[in-house]
């Protein structure tokens, strides 16, 4: 299995995601997902975690954790092993209840966590299972909206800081924030390598971090290659127009940035076995000199 790649620093905010095995339940009532905010509260307690924002659905679940320590691992092996004995305990079964390891995105805290606390909390109106995000009972969005007081585990100070410094207005305006968001594309498409959502500038500070995991085969390759050039740069006008140049380019993009030869065939509008022929030419090219 592909042991996805954990970055850790103190200060890191996450989007977290834990599904469950087999997409079977994770919570049969509401009992437990009870015990799962309390497992998180006694977890933020002990490794200083803080939550801003949750959403616990059928068969998996969403967190937003901010880690002052940089210990987001450690964390998270608590939460999701305590739970899982606790569950098994309660309805007297064995074995995992997590599908693998959980997944875990890099969140610019400046630029997008807000947008992603917007996002986990209209999870069940994307789900269509509630018109309204107030109807979801085991989600953060009724404790930051004020109409509910929060669960021990939850922080909603920072998210309503967003929104003035004062409390009544600022709920009101983070209502209008979070139903203004339920049309809005996914953000998921702005996230790099499926591990980074920031902007050009926070991607860039951590290619030193990354750089080297390229040939870890255990770690995802969108991980591996997540500070790479998009087709589209490699294959400027002025490559297309040189076929030697293109060439080169086609076997930089796979040896290089670990493009498939049909992710490039697609791209360039080429037949597979061409792109195959361009690589082992090239190849053959450079074993001669």
């Amino acid at each position: 299995m592909a042991r996805p790649l954990r970055i850790e620093y103190s200060g890191a905010i996450y989007h977290i995601t834990s599904r469950g095995n087999e997409k079977k339940p994770i919570f049969y009532d509401e009992k437990d997902q009870e015990i799962f905010l309390n497992v998180l509260k006694s977890v933020n307690k002990k490794y200083n975690f803080i939550c801003h924002a949750y959403c616990l659905m059928n068969n998996h679940y969403h967190l937003i954790i901010e880690t002052p320590d940089g210990n987001l691992s450690k964390g998270m092996r608590q939460l999701n092993g305590v739970y899982t004995q606790t569950f098994n305990k309660k309805h007297h079964r064995v074995g995992h209840i997590f599908q693998g390891r959980y997944k875990a995105i890099l969140i610019q805290k400046e630029s997008h966590l807000l947008e992603v606390c917007r996002y986990v909390v209209l999870n069940p109106i994307r789900a269509k299972l509630v018109k309204d995000p107030e109807e979801w009972r085991y989600g953060s969005y009724r404790a930051t909206a004020g109409l509910e007081k929060p669960h021990p585990c939850l922080t909603t100070n920072w998210v309503l800081a967003q929104f003035g410094p004062k409390i009544k207005p600022a709920r009101k305006r983070y209502r209008e924030f979070v139903k203004a968001g339920i049309e809005e594309e996914s953000i998921w498409i702005k996230a790099k390598g499926q591990i980074l959502l920031g902007d050009n500038d926070f991607v860039e500070e951590f290619k030193s971090y990354l750089k080297g995991q390229e040939k870890i085969k255990d770690i995802p390759k969108h991980q591996r290659y997540v500070g790479r050039p998009s087709l589209e740069s490699l294959f400027k006008k002025r490559i297309l127009e040189n076929k030697q140049m293109r060439n080169k380019k086609i076997v930089e993009a796979t040896e290089q940035y670990g493009y498939s030869q049909k992710e490039i065939a697609n791209h360039l509008k080429m037949h597979y076995s061409t792109i195959s022929r361009i690589t082992k030419e090239e190849e053959m090219s450079k074993n001669k000199t």
